[in-house]
C-alpha cells in the first residue's frame, strides 16, 4: 500500500543506538511526518520504549496498548524495516521540540557571502588603501569571503603584473590579522585578484 506523507520542517534524531539518525543537513531540514497510532497498519512492529530501549517484536495491538497505557503515542520511525520500527513517545512534544531546535539552528547559522572589493589602479594612495582595508576587515568579521580585484588598464600596466601582485600582497598585510588566503594573488584575465576568508 502506498502511503501519502505530509511534510513539516524539523530535525529528528532517533535515540536508539541501533538505528541511523534521520537527519537531513541544510539550511532547512525536511522530514516526513511520522505515522502514529491508528495510522499504522502493520501486523507487528519492532518496538522501542520512550527511552530508546529495545522492547522486541510484537503485534501492533500490543504495542498500541503499551503506548496508550503510558499516556503516549506510538510512532513509526522506520517504515522500511521488517517489521517496521515504532517508538513510544509524546508525539506532540516531539514536534514542538523539533521545530524549536530547527529555529535555534537557523538562528545560529551564518550563510557566508562573497563580497567584492575593487582597486581601480596600481598607484592607489595610502588613504584609499586603508579605507578599502577597513571594508574588508568588516566583511571578514561578519564571516564573509572577500574577493579583491586590482584592475589593470590596457597598455603599459599590463606589462607590470609583478607590481600588481605586490600591491595586492601589501593590501593583504593590512587585513591579515582577520583573514587568510583562500586564493593568493594571481593574474586573472587582464586583471589580478585574490580571495580572503575569515580566520578560523
Amino acid at each position: 500500500m502506498k502511503l501519502n506523507f505530509r511534510y513539516f520542517f524539523h530535525i529528528y534524531v532517533v535515540e536508539a543506538k541501533s538505528l541511523s539518525p534521520f537527519l537531513i543537513r541544510g539550511i532547512i531540514n525536511i522530514f516526513k511526518e511520522l505515522l502514529i497510532n491508528e495510522q499504522i497498519h502493520a501486523k507487528e512492529v519492532r518496538l522501542l520504549g520512550e527511552d530508546g530501549a529495545q522492547l522486541g517484536i510484537m503485534p501492533l495491538e500490543e504495542a498500541l496498548g503499551m503506548a496508550q497505557n503510558a499516556g503516549l503515542d506510538l510512532a513509526m520511525i522506520n517504515g522500511s524495516g521488517n517489521p517496521p520500527v515504532c517508538k513510544i513517545m509524546d508525539y506532540g512534544k516531539f514536534k514542538f521540540d523539533s521545530v524549536k531546535r530547527e529555529k535555534e539552528l537557523k538562528k545560529n547559522q551564518k550563510v557566508s557571502e562573497l563580497k567584492c572589493i575593487t582597486i581601480r589602479r596600481m598607484t592607489i594612495d595610502k588613504h584609499d588603501m586603508e579605507t578599502k582595508a577597513k571594508h574588508v576587515i568588516k566583511f571578514l568579521k561578519n564571516g564573509d569571503k572577500v574577493k579583491v580585484t586590482l584592475w589593470m588598464k590596457q597598455g603599459r600596466e599590463q606589462l607590470y603584473t609583478a607590481n600588481a601582485l605586490k600591491v595586492l600582497n601589501e593590501f593583504y598585510d593590512m587585513v591579515k590579522e582577520y583573514g587568510d588566503f583562500d586564493k593568493p594573488p594571481k593574474k586573472s584575465g587582464k586583471d589580478c585578484m585574490m580571495i580572503i576568508v575569515p580566520k578560523k
